[in-house]
């Protein structure tokens, strides 16, 4: 098959995804047209034949072109079709553009416009096509860690919650870390030093079945049941907020949500049960390599 009719099927094939793409990029089907154009071209003028997974090249530009609309919400003068470059062929149907519109949500475009461009990105394709950080992140120009914090933020946008200032994250994890330490460690005044001497803590009925009390009141009580354990924990950011993923066998087995109020760590919820677990948006802070097989539960 003749290379650029072979280019103008993958792109066909492709088209409804890149559309889709762009629209919860930019939001306007105008610009919609605009960049998949954009990357219809680039694909005429680069040379594909190494490119093992045509499809993720062609998200990848797209995204890379929507930034660029985002960041500028210029007009853009498109290039015309070359004689070296064929044209494909339109398929979209009639109606296409408002079922589009409505598949994402009039409240959801008006949040993701809010976003920062790096911020809508990062969502945008994490959250709504499962592009993983580290192919992101070459996008925004930033690492995998920083691209997932960008869609953190981006989440607890979406989800109504204020997003927390860089110093304020810092100041969150720099607890968690301290917290955890002192609990890996054994440290009980390293523990009283982060806990809230009113803070509560509460197990769900599936972390109860694993050995832990209902509800534990005050920080001497909560210090001493935390002090030497966490081994298989790791920080955590859980529907956006900072927490703890306790990993048994390879897997996710319990949720440790903290609630942190100024210094100190307020409440402190163990989840086990795996409806409400899965129901959970969770975000590792560290490399995915377990810590640790065989803790007590919290």
């Amino acid at each position: 098959m003749d290379e650029k009719k072979f280019l103008a099927e993958k792109f066909e094939a492709n088209r409804g995804h890149l559309r889709a793409v762009a629209y919860r990029m930019l939001g306007s089907t105008a610009e919609v047209d605009d960049a998949v154009q954009e990357t219809w071209l680039r694909l005429g003028r680069t040379d594909t034949s190494a490119v093992e997974n045509l499809g993720g090249w062609l998200t990848t530009v797209v995204a890379r072109v929507c930034l660029d609309m985002l960041r500028s919400r210029k007009s853009r003068r498109e290039e015309p079709m070359g004689p070296d470059v064929p044209e494909p062929v339109a398929s979209d149907e009639p109606g296409h553009d408002a079922d589009m519109a409505d598949s994402v949500g009039a409240a959801l475009l008006v949040v993701l416009e809010t976003l920062a461009p790096a911020e809508r990105l990062a969502f945008v394709l994490h959250d709504m096509f499962a592009v993983p950080f580290e192919e992101i992140a070459p996008i925004v120009g930033r690492t995998p860690a920083a691209a997932r914090q960008l869609a953190s933020r981006a989440r607890r946008r979406v989800q109504g919650t204020p997003p927390a200032s860089d110093a304020d994250f810092s100041r969150q994890k720099r607890i968690v870390d301290a917290f955890l330490a002192a609990s890996r460690d054994g440290d009980f005044e390293g523990l009283l030093a982060v806990l809230d001497p009113d803070v509560v803590f509460r197990a769900d009925d599936a972390a109860q079945r694993l050995g832990s009390l209902a509800e534990i009141r005050g920080a001497a009580a909560v210090a001493e049941t935390f002090k030497g354990r966490a081994a298989a924990a790791r920080p955590a950011l859980v529907d956006g907020a900072f927490a703890l993923a306790v990993i048994l066998g390879g897997q996710l087995r319990v949720v440790v949500r903290l609630t942190i109020q100024g210094e100190r760590i307020s409440a402190i919820e163990a989840v086990a049960g795996a409806e409400r677990i899965g129901a959970f948006n969770v975000e590792m802070l560290v490399p995915d390599n377990p810590i640790g097989s065989s803790p007590r539960a919290p």
